[in-house]
């Protein structure tokens, strides 16, 4: 590691950097190179399935916390409807995220989304269905992280102005209120 390079240049959780990107990369070489090479639809299945899996949860408890400071899951209530849970950094802890580990997990989750998506064209074209099959399962473990942090993100948001604009009103009331009791 070079140490003349700036903190802000390198990633400040490569562990957690590469294995946001692995289980991502192994799930597509695997379903790639096995379909050129293997017959075992089963195998190919199970395994490019277990790799997506893997990538889902690493990607949603793990990799999402720490690179992006968000964490997201589903509940179902009593009445069996489902709610969006979100949880969020504080702001000052989300001002210390590291801009290329943000970076790095917001492209590799789009892009791995945009790669199965190819992926199924092609299935489609070649008229496999049961590859279909493995590539939407993959594409909707995907998507469902790109939904879910999304929303995320943009709970945390909110939450982030409703805090700016408490403050700033309490500040404002304080500072009325000290203004009227001097006189």
């Amino acid at each position: 590691m070079d140490l003349s390079q700036p903190i802000e240049e390198n990633y400040a959780n490569p562990k957690t950097c590469f294995f946001h990107v692995f289980f991502k990369a192994s799930a597509l070489a695997f379903y790639i190179l096995s379909a050129l090479f293997a017959d075992s639809f089963v195998i190919i299945f199970v395994i490019t399935v277990v790799l997506s899996a893997l990538d889902f949860w690493v990607v949603k408890n793990v990799s999402g916390r720490i690179l992006v400071g968000l964490r997201w899951w589903n509940e179902i209530n009593d009445q069996g409807e489902s709610t969006w849970k979100f949880e969020c950094l504080d702001q000052e802890s989300l001002a210390l995220i590291n801009p290329k580990d943000s970076w790095l997990f917001w492209w590799t989750l789009y892009l791995n989304a945009a790669c199965w998506t190819i992926l199924g064209i092609f299935s489609l074209v070649r008229f496999q269905a049961d590859y279909v099959l493995v590539v939407g399962v993959c594409l909707s473990l995907g998507i469902a992280n790109i939904i879910g942090f999304t929303k995320c993100r943009k709970d945390a948001k909110k939450k982030i102005q409703a805090f700016a604009t408490q403050t700033i009103a309490s500040r404002v009331s304080s500072t009325i209120q000290s203004a009227f009791s001097i006189v």
